[in-house]
C-alpha cells in the first residue's frame, strides 16, 4: 500500500511538471509513470485479495449469527468475482482459480439467497472454506491468517475456516459456542 502511494505521489509530480515541457520530455516522463505501475499480476492478486476479504466479511457475520451481513458479504464476493481479470494469473494460480472459480460463485450465490436460513449459509460456507483455503495458498496473502478447527461442527464430524485473528470466533457455532476450536495452522 506505502508503495502504491508512493507511486501515485511520484506520477502527480511527473505530470505536474510535465505542462511546461515538450512532446519528447512528456512521453519520456509518461514512460516513468508506467515503468513505475505495479504489473497486472499483483492487480489480479489484489481483486483475489478483495474476495478473500469479503470472505472474513462473511466469516464475522456468521460468528455473530447474522444472516443479513451474511447475505451482503456474500453479495459482494460475487461482484467481486464477476468482476475478477484473470489474464495477470500465472499458469498456477489460473490453474487453481480455475479448480475452485464455479464451486466458490455457487456457494456464495446459495449464501446470498437464503438470509433466512443460517444454517443452510453455514454448509456453504464450509465447501467455501476449501475453496479459499486454496486461492490463499496460491496467490497468498496480504496479512498472515489462520486456519481455525471446530470439532464440534456438523454432528463432530468438524469443519475448519480461515480467519484473521488467533482468537476463535466460530462460525459454525456462533454465539452459542463462539470460542469451540483452535488454530490449525498459520499462513503468511
Amino acid at each position: 500500500m506505502k508503495t502504491l502511494i508512493a507511486i501515485s505521489l511520484i506520477s502527480v509530480a511527473l505530470l505536474s511538471s510535465c505542462n511546461n515541457q515538450t512532446k519528447e520530455q512528456k512521453d519520456v516522463a509518461n514512460e516513468t509513470i508506467a515503468a513505475t505501475t505495479p504489473e497486472t499480476t499483483t492487480d489480479k492478486k489484489a481483486s483475489v485479495q478483495k474476495f478473500v476479504a469479503g470472505y472474513l466479511d462473511l466469516k464475522n457475520a456468521l460468528a455473530n449469527d447474522n444472516a443479513i451481513d451474511a447475505e451482503s458479504a456474500a453479495n459482494a464476493m460475487i461482484a467481486t468475482i464477476s468482476g475478477l481479470d484473470e489474464s495477470g494469473f500465472t499458469a498456477n494460480q489460473k490453474k487453481v482459480y480455475d479448480a475452485v472459480k464455479e464451486d466458490a460463485r455457487e456457494n456464495v450465490e446459495h449464501i446470498a439467497e437464503n438470509a433466512k436460513d443460517i444454517d443452510h449459509q453455514r454448509e456453504h460456507f464450509e465447501m467455501l472454506s476449501g475453496d479459499i483455503y486454496d486461492l490463499v495458498k496460491v496467490f497468498g496473502s496480504e496479512k498472515p491468517l489462520y486456519k481455525d478447527f471446530c470439532p464440534m461442527y456438523n454432528n463432530k464430524n468438524g469443519a475448519f475456516w480461515l480467519s484473521e485473528t488467533k482468537e476463535i470466533k466460530n462460525p459454525y457455532m456462533g454465539k452459542e459456542m463462539s470460542s469451540c476450536g483452535k488454530v490449525q495452522e498459520e499462513i503468511k
